[in-house]
């Protein structure tokens, strides 16, 4: 079998933007003087005169694009994620998601995967953040298939969207010929019935690969691909939890406020059940190569199936 290409959700984002561009005129790209870094310079290239670089002034360019946002245009306010969500969390609060207005945040280079860059640029609690504002849908495609169609189906919702990317290229494993995107909805990506996994972002590709070592083991994992986070599929959730009896959540973010505390919160409500959330466990990050960090913190494929074996064994 032929290794998958990869591609970093970043470049899916700034391709996305030129597709939806030639159809749409109303789309203006606000960027934060990072546009080779959040790809948004292909937008730029196509697009000059819509594409407008703000400046290291994440708070001022919110701002603008709330006003955009009122005489009818579609504003993608593009920064890293560090910046977009936290940096920036009280303008989003106040200036987007008060009035929910209709403006789209491109937050790139989030989680650990942001390698050298460090710990004050790996950005672990953006979800958290995000998921708080009432009326921001939260999407964190899993790779440049669903990140293209995750960018298509925010330009289509009416209202604040904040969409996570990455800076790390990973497996392109979604056929374009078969998906099919949509806002809140999960993805069976494997039927099972031992152990429901919910994944999401980097992690959806490194469950895959943990699932086929489960099954080896004869451990049969229900394998859900959540890409939106809010509204979170509450009766997909609800299904599989009820058919399994267990649930594991993986993310590359803090395991507070992000997609296992988000599962969390419905199964408590609806179907209590024993979890495990895999994820980063309180700490800040640290500089190094992305695919050692990921190992290092346990969100590489061996790393979950052996928790999950682990957890099942207890």
């Amino acid at each position: 079998m032929s290794e998958l290409k990869k591609i970093a959700t970043r470049e899916s984002y700034g391709n996305a933007l030129v597709e939806l561009g030639k159809e749409h005129e109303d789309i203006i790209v606000l960027d934060a003087d990072l546009a080779g870094a959040t790809k948004t310079g292909v937008f730029q290239k196509a697009f000059p005169d819509r594409h407008w670089n703000i400046g290291i002034a994440e708070a001022n360019m919110t701002g603008i694009a709330a006003g955009l946002a009122t005489c009818g245009k579609v504003p993608f306010l593009s920064s890293f994620a560090m910046f977009a969500a936290g940096r920036n969390y009280e303008q989003v609060r106040n200036s987007i998601g008060y009035p929910h207005l209709n403006v789209k945040i491109g937050a790139s280079h989030a989680g650990i995967s942001v390698g050298e860059d460090g710990a004050t640029h790996q950005c672990l609690e953006d979800i958290a953040l995000m998921r708080t504002i009432p009326g921001m849908v939260v999407i964190n495609p899993s790779d440049d298939v669903e990140a293209r169609a995750a960018v298509k189906a925010a330009y289509e919702h009416v209202g604040p969207v904040y969409l996570r990317f990455g800076r790390l290229a990973v497996p392109v494993f979604h056929d374009e010929r078969t998906y099919q995107f949509e806002i809140g909805k999960g993805i069976v990506m494997k039927e099972g019935a031992d152990v429901s996994i919910f994944a999401t972002g980097l992690c959806v590709n490194e469950a895959i690969e943990a699932e086929k070592l489960l099954e080896a083991d004869g451990i049969r994992a229900e394998l859900i691909n959540i890409h939106t986070i809010k509204p979170i599929d509450k009766a997909l959730i609800v299904k599989s939890a009820l058919k399994t009896g267990k649930v594991v959540t993986v993310e590359e973010h803090s395991v507070i406020g992000g997609l296992g505390s988000a599962v969390c919160d419905v199964l408590c409500e609806e179907a209590p059940t024993q979890v495990l959330k895999i994820g980063i466990n309180d700490v800040y990050g640290e500089s190094g190569p992305a695919q050692e960090l990921i190992c290092k913190y346990g969100l590489d494929s061996k790393s979950i199936y052996q928790k999950v074996k682990d957890f099942l064994g207890k």
